[in-house]
């Protein structure tokens, strides 16, 4: 997804511009961290204080340039407008986030409220048409069969949670003046392979099949996640 990311940016933006990121739900800070590694002016949202720690901890070991290019502030992705002013940032990242919220629209407009007109929204979605893919393929036909007429799902982490239509998102989108630009799949081939398990040796071939995959149809159709990136008109 990184690259996918960084596609769209160069896409839009001159190389060596130093962009204005806001992530939403940063989590530990991953994506944060590696934009203001790439010279980007960054402030990471999350409401969790075991993931806010974890951030500040590993943002504590980077040079002092670094760490005075990433804020990280305590929220979620409802607070933007108490805390942004309108057009505030270049590039809105909200990944792994809309399958915790049980009303996601108002949080999108407020994600495209603090855009710049012609900034990127890029969003990191549970893909609710291919629910049945994952127990399909581990041959639990009741749960795959229940899973077609659905937008509701337990995650790795026991916790019920919900996905979304990329069909819906792209009307929702074009409503809050952020149209969808581009869209790929994440984890078409790799949704199955287990937490924690160990970095395979060829890791460069799987992640061009990834990649390749994530951009082609019919393969990212049937994808775990969507990453959906809208641009501010």
């Amino acid at each position: 997804m990184a690259r996918q990311l960084d596609e769209q940016i160069a896409g839009r933006y001159p190389v060596g511009q130093r962009l204005r990121v806001l992530d939403v739900g940063m989590g530990q800070g991953t994506q944060a961290l590696r934009l203001a590694r790439l010279g980007h002016q960054v402030t990471g949202l999350e409401q969790d204080a075991t993931m806010i720690a974890a951030a500040r901890e590993v943002l504590s070991g980077e040079p002092e340039g670094i760490r005075e290019r990433m804020r990280i502030m305590e929220g979620d992705g409802r607070d933007t407008g108490v805390h942004f002013l309108p057009g505030s940032f270049d590039v809105v990242l909200c990944h792994g986030v809309l399958m915790y919220v049980q009303e996601p629209d108002p949080v999108l407009a407020g994600l495209a409220r603090v855009l710049a007109p012609g900034g990127l929204l890029s969003l990191l979605v549970r893909n609710a048409d291919a629910l049945a893919m994952r127990p399909g393929l581990a041959g639990d036909w009741a749960d795959a069969l229940g899973a077609f007429d659905t937008t509701a799902y337990r995650n790795r982490l026991g916790l019920d949670v919900r996905a979304d239509r990329r069909e819906t998102l792209t009307a929702t989108l074009a409503g809050i003046g952020a149209p969808l630009h581009t869209w790929y799949g994440v984890r078409v081939f790799t949704d199955t392979a287990v937490d924690r398990a160990e970095v395979p040796e060829d890791l460069e071939p799987l992640l061009a099949a990834e990649e390749r995959a994530g951009r082609t149809d019919p393969y990212r159709s049937v994808a775990a996640l969507l990453h959906l990136c809208g641009v501010r008109g």
